[in-house]
């Protein structure tokens, strides 16, 4: 046994030796390894470090698609005196220590790339990515054909501008280029070198470069190794997919965005040739004259079909059996239907589903459980699907993302537990799926980046501080709850926030600072709550911040110098608070929006405002205590689409620049100030304006010539000013006018329209020339063609600015009451003409205008009758006719006008009895009184019998002919034919004529003629 024991303790002594000495021999020789790997070149880290220098850091300068790849500067690990080849985004080759490859996608990276950047020393590239980043439109260099070692090459969503270099078409190892969402121009002869040269060429993005010029012909030559090629709104000719001939290995084909039309033909002959395609893109290409049956004939192993926006329309058939489908959209066809039997056929092998915005009112929402097992992404955005949805739809365990915003007749119940763990984006908006904010609802979220609650069914939201435990969400969108109380402060937990809505609720209390701590924060929205007390002037200390709307509280205090200095902050809303102070100096250059309306504000407008040179929108207005002058600097903001500070104190004069500084301006809204001068006269030919409101100033002068210029032109506002000029009868050309108002000035002379034309003023709705001198008859042709009034507009809209949520107002006269309209519906229509000295008969055109509500021809020296043709304009709701001369009865067919609730003939000379029935029931004394001859109801003056009202005449008899005579004038006028010859003859045989002649000629004149009331000298001496 000693021998035994003696002997293996040998062995394990040589086996310990071994192992040690083979342990120093792998360390020696690893040793030797890592020494002899050479390090980055010296040249070579020099040129980096200069690349890094050229350029600076701004967060805004890349998007990176959050929340699933977040933008960070790669470039801040580069230190002189590092090896580069471990510097973020480097890769060296391993035996020459050359830089081989270059990734600085979604690196912050600012500023101009100019031709001799150090970048093109690095002759041994072989892949570089520059994608999603801002070269402020620099163009590409040709210097870039430098590279002839490159195979990937993408410059993808970096801001250069201008032409494709030709001599990119020198990279001829290329296998992947990616120039798309760039504002580019590919010209024909640079397109023709590239498909020449470049025949390695497998992956080819071209989206969005305009290649308008490229002739269909130049794609024959494409690579015909060529598998991806992607030519999304590259404004390819119309005629593109009739000629062209795409390789027919391709296997990923996108075309989305471009002029074509599709019909079942076309679309038969283009996939026929691409029987290899595993993915299409199709999407707001025109496919509304495509039979869906037709969809049939694409590729069996189609993997990815994407027909999103299309036009698609009919019921989407059930005899489509694209086996190998994985990916589906065909979002955005609102006129598509899918029923339960075409759904299930079609979803069943599919991992991701978008069919938002498509009807699904037949499908089942129990069908939903026909989907794959491996299902990842199910977007079903206002579908109108109705019924109990399944919600163990959420514990398929590949689900990633799950979108039911919109479906407001959706119920049903979610599970408590079991949730996938890959979920990262839910929504539920819109649905009356019941919510319990509880414990066990929040861990279900756990790994969620995206939340969407807007308009929920909160059962229970006591537990809000409970969001706070979902930490790796990147936004959280809560609005349009009722939730109360004070925001919670938990929510400084989610530090990868960068969107944070929890507008139109309840909250009260401060905005907690701790808010400031969510550094990563891009857009932050508390408008329309109860929040109080002053902003938090730790908010200006977040980097990121994008947009900040605050609008709509009650904060009370002033605003913090430091919002002004945000680096990154593009929207500012602060609008309809109590906010204190002088607006302070702007030190940011980002901003494009600033609302700070309808708060306390006062002092005079920071000139540095007018040096944020990408401002689009400047809204100050209804502050009140706004004071000092315009700078003419406001005429620098190039960009600027929206300038309103209106109701304020501004005093001075209107720059005349504001008329032709910039053709974006679309919103020009000073009014109710105390501007003085002429209106600006420099309005240039092509500007963009379509609101111009200087109502309210004491603004003198005439109409300027140039509004002619403002052919967008659809409200001008210059009432309440002192305006002293003839009517501008140049402003009935404007194509696009739809509201006038030009009360309270002092305008003058006749309206008679001087223009032959035929369009006169063709789509107006609002006229409003109160108030002023004007006299003459009524412009007969005007009223032939108000083309707006004549029509009846059955679409409810309201007017704005199209690019922003800004609506219109204007302020009018209505039922006798001063109203300021906020918001301007398009079926709105109104004439009033009241407070002038217009003389003659009312016309009976005015009956044609049969959308128009108010009419109101007061005070004016009309004379002769109410016509009849009014009974046309069903939509009246208010008729003043008040103080004028006109005489005989009211017209019994004004009965029919069923919505007219004010009605004002007073002071006039009108006589017999007022009719009776549906509205003229409710009228009372104040409409009739000064109309001695007017008897019945609701005056106490009873009628004669011989007064009786008589019945209404059929709309045939009392409406004239296109001469201006009805069946009235011509018994009229053959009653005075007859007495005429009665009297001719009788005085042809006797000499003298008896008394009782005279006398029934009289008469007959009277009953038929237009005897003065024996009480016109008292109406005279009234309105004199």
């Amino acid at each position: 046994m000693g021998l035994g024991c003696l002997f293996c303790f040998t062995q394990f002594l040589c086996l310990l030796l071994f192992l040690l000495q083979f342990q120093a021999t792998c360390s020696v020789t690893l040793s030797s390894n890592i020494n002899s790997k050479p390090l980055c070149h010296h040249e070579q880290s020099h040129a980096l470090l200069q690349f890094k220098n050229s350029f600076s850091i701004d967060s805004s300068a890349s998007d990176g698609n959050p929340p699933y790849v977040l933008p960070y500067p790669k470039t801040d690990s580069w230190k002189e005196g590092t090896d580069c080849c471990l510097w973020d985004g480097v890769t060296c080759d391993l035996e020459t220590g050359n830089i081989i490859e270059l990734d600085l996608s979604c690196s912050m990276l600012y500023g101009t790339f100019h031709s001799n950047n150090s970048l093109f020393f690095l002759k041994n590239l072989q892949k570089l990515d520059l994608s999603d980043n801002d070269f402020n439109s620099s163009k590409i260099s040709s210097r870039f054909g430098q590279f002839l070692n490159l195979t990937y090459l993408n410059l993808n969503y970096s801001v250069f501008y201008g032409q494709v270099p030709s001599e990119i078409s020198h990279l001829s190892s290329l296998v992947s280029l990616d120039l798309s969402r760039n504002d580019l121009t590919l010209e024909t002869d640079t397109f023709n070198k590239l498909v020449q040269n470049l025949t390695k060429l497998r992956q080819l993005s071209l989206n969005d470069v305009n290649m308008s010029m490229v002739a269909p012909t130049s794609f024959m030559n494409l690579s015909a190794s060529l598998s991806s090629l992607r030519l999304g709104s590259c404004s390819l000719q119309r005629n593109f997919l009739e000629i062209v001939h795409l390789p027919t290995r391709l296997l990923s084909l996108d075309l989305s965005s471009n002029d074509f039309i599709l019909d079942t033909i076309s679309l038969n002959k283009f996939v026929g040739n691409l029987s290899n395609l595993r993915e299409i893109d199709l999407s707001s290409v025109n496919m509304s004259s495509v039979a869906l049956n037709s969809l049939m004939n694409l590729s069996s192993s189609l993997s990815f079909l994407k027909l999103r926006s299309s036009g698609l329309r009919g019921n989407f058939p059930d005899n489509i059996h694209l086996s190998k489908l994985v990916s589906l959209d065909l979002s955005f066809n609102s006129n598509l239907t899918i029923d339960t039997i075409a759904f299930n056929k079609l979803v069943k092998n599919l991992r991701e589903v978008e069919l938002s915005f498509v009807n699904m009112s037949l499908v089942a929402p129990s069908s939903l459980m026909n989907l794959s097992s491996s299902l990842s992404s199910l977007a079903l955005r206002y579908c109108k699907l109705q019924g109990e949805f399944p919600g163990n739809i959420l514990q398929r365990p590949y689900l990633q993302e799950l979108d039911l915003w919109g479906n407001e007749d959706l119920t049903g119940s979610l599970p408590k537990s079991n949730w996938s763990s890959s979920l990262q984006v839910l929504y539920l908006s819109y649905t009356k799926i019941p919510i319990y904010v509880e414990p066990y609802f929040i861990n279900n979220l756990r790994s969620l980046k995206i939340l969407g609650l807007v308009s929920c069914n909160f059962i229970d939201s006591k537990n809000l501080a409970l969001f706070g435990k979902l930490t790796q969400l990147n936004s959280l969108y809560l609005s349009y709850n009722n939730f109360s109380g004070q925001i919670p402060s938990s929510f400084e937990n989610l530090k990868y926030l960068t969107s944070l809505y929890l507008s139109s609720n309840h909250f009260s209390g401060q905005i907690p600072s701790s808010l400031a701590q969510l550094k990563q924060l891009y857009y932050l929205n508390l408008s329309n709550n109860n929040l109080s007390g002053p902003i938090p002037s730790k908010l200006g200390s977040l980097p990121s911040l994008t947009s900040l709307d605050l609008s709509g509280n009650l904060l009370n205090a002033s605003i913090p110098s430091s919002l002004f200095s945000l680096p990154n902050l593009e929207y500012l809303s602060l609008q309809n608070n109590q906010l204190l102070g002088r607006i302070g100096q702007f030190r940011s250059n980002s901003l494009y929006y600033i609302d700070l309306s309808y708060n306390k504000l006062h002092g005079p407008i920071p000139n540095s405002i007018f040096h944020l040179l990408k401002l689009s929108v400047l809204i100050l207005s209804s502050n009140d205590k706004l004071t000092g002058e315009i700078s003419p600097s406001v005429c620098k903001l190039q960009f600027l689409e929206i300038l309103d500070l209106s109701n304020n104190s501004l005093t001075g004069f209107i720059p005349q620049c504001l008329g032709n500084f910039s053709n974006s301006l679309s919103v020009l809204h000073l009014g109710m100030n105390k501007f003085r001068g002429n209106i600006p006269s420099t309005f240039s030919k092509g500007n963009g304006l379509r609101y111009l409101n200087l109502n309210g100033n004491k603004l003198q002068g005439g109409i300027p010539l140039s509004t002619i210029n403002c052919t967008n032109l659809e409200i001008l506002d210059l009432g309440n000013n002192e305006i002293d000029d003839m009517f501008p009868h140049f402003l009935a050309t404007l194509p696009e006018l739809q509201i006038l108002v030009l009360h309270f000035n002092k305008l003058r002379g006749s309206i008679k329209n001087s223009f032959t034309s035929n369009c006169s003023f063709p789509k107006l709705r609002v006229c409003d020339l109160s108030n002023n001198n004007l006299s003459g008859p009524l412009p007969t042709n005007y009223f032939d063609n108000f083309e707006g009034m004549i029509k009846i507009d059955q679409n409810m809209k309201y007017m704005g600015a199209k690019n922003f949520s800004y609506d219109y107002s204007v302020a009018l006269t209505l039922k006798g009451l001063e109203i300021k309209l906020v918001r301007i519906q398009t079926i709105f229509t109104t004439i009033d003409l009241s407070s002038n000295k217009f003389t003659g008969d009312i016309l009976w055109s005015i009956g044609k205008l049969k959308s128009l509500k108010q009419l109101n021809l007061s005070h004016n020296c009309l004379s002769g009758n109410i016509q009849p043709s009014l009974r046309n304009l069903t939509n009246l709701e208010s008729l003043d006719l008040s103080s004028n001369f006109l005489s005989g009865r009211i017209p019994t067919q004004l009965v029919d006008l069923t919505f007219l609730q004010v009605f004002r003939v007073s002071y006039n000379q009108l006589e017999g009895p007022i009719p009776e029935g549906k509205q003229f029931n409710t009228f009372d004394n104040s409409s009739y009184e000064g109309n001695m001859g007017l008897c019945g109801f609701p005056l106490q003056k009873q009628c004669n019998d011989g007064e009786r009202q008589q019945p209404a005449p059929l709309e045939e008899e009392d409406s004239k002919s296109e001469n201006g005579f009805g069946w009235k004038a011509v018994l009229i006028g053959y009653a005075y034919g007859l007495v005429f010859g009665l009297t001719m003859g009788y005085l042809m045989f006797k000499t003298r004529e008896p008394m009782w002649f005279v006398r029934i000629v009289w008469i007959l004149i009277d009953s038929k003629g237009k005897r003065l009331n024996k009480n016109t000298h008292k109406f005279y001496g009234r309105r004199n």
